[in-house]
């Protein structure tokens, strides 16, 4: 399939790899350390992924989500969609109030020898460059879509790690319906589970399905829509003693959210009586395995989330 076969995840373009090879030489004349690049290689913030071992079957650009001298999460981002394919990151049990949004972009999209760590937009006129290799914050005014986190502010602890989900390198065009309805309640279900019954690190990836044909953009075809959400865990160390009800939800668990109204309900059914402004947006809660099999039929590849399918004793 065309669209999983971007080749800018590692492989640069040749200019690219030439002024990169020469900013590496330009540091070593000057004896400076030199280290791994925060887009192009998820090796710094390989700790988001369950055994070290990102998701395997996607193609995008890797980005180490650096922010106030730290590592926050991992995206892998698609350059041509302007939008990221799956963010991944670690659970830990949230503190405080949700942070207000100041938006960030990644320097090294718009250009491979900046400095790594996110930025708050400037004032207009932006960047030529910035503007084309990412999304931007005028892609979303006035479109009928909100700015949907794949990691999400509610699952950190941590107030700098809450501030750096405020990336659109970390967002999706996400309907309002979605957004603060089923995704949302999702989103607060996963984090009561975690937090009472996960024992030891929690691991989790959220990402995209994309339309099967006629993509949906935003803005003249700049970011591209999804069709559907979904979002998985990981949690090796769990308290065995679960509640009837959640005895098939460790140590994984995955879900499916529509993001248009009008989808087929092949892969996440509607419920008809659902109050009006959240109706067609439904969640579909699933085993992992299950998403797996929805993820191969959709994008044409087999994907796999976590290694062994999270079955390892940690």
């Amino acid at each position: 399939m065309k669209r999983l076969l971007e080749s800018t995840e590692t492989h640069f373009s040749t200019g690219e790899m030439r002024r990169s090879c020469a900013l590496l030489v330009l540091l070593f004349a000057a004896g400076c350390s030199l280290c791994a690049a925060d887009v192009g290689d998820f090796t710094p913030c390989l700790q988001f992924f369950y055994r070290s071992w990102p998701p395997k079957g996607l193609a995008g650009t890797p980005i180490c989500q650096h922010f106030n001298n730290s590592y926050h999460f991992a995206t892998l981002y698609s350059r041509p969609r302007r939008s990221p394919w799956f963010s991944a990151y670690l659970y830990t049990v949230p503190a405080g109030k949700r942070p207000s949004a100041s938006w960030k972009y990644e320097p090294q999209l718009a250009y491979p020898q900046a400095d790594g760590t996110m930025k708050p937009f400037p004032r207009p006129p932006l960047d030529q460059n910035i503007v084309e290799s990412q999304a931007v914050e005028h892609d979303y005014i006035n479109s009928t879509y909100s700015r949907g986190h794949l990691n999400p502010s509610l699952h950190h602890k941590s107030h700098d790690t809450r501030d750096a989900t405020f990336t659109l390198t970390n967002v999706v065009p996400q309907k309002t319906g979605s957004n603060d309805g089923p995704w949302v309640f999702l989103e607060q279900s996963v984090n009561h589970t975690l937090a009472t019954y996960c024992l030891g690190e929690a691991y989790v990836v959220t990402g995209i399905i994309p339309y099967q044909s006629d993509d949906h953009w935003l803005n003249n075809h700049r970011v591209a829509v999804p069709e559907y959400l979904w979002s998985a865990y990981c949690c090796p160390k769990y308290n065995q003693s679960l509640p009837k009800e959640l005895e098939n939800t460790f140590p994984t668990y995955a879900a499916i959210g529509r993001n248009d109204p009008n989808s087929s309900e092949e892969i996440v059914p509607v419920n008809k009586t659902a109050k009006k402004q959240f109706r067609g947006y439904d969640v579909r809660k699933m085993s992992l395995q299950t998403l797996e099999m929805y993820l191969k039929d959709r994008l044409s590849t087999v994907i796999s989330v976590f290694n062994e399918q999270c079955s390892g004793s940690d």
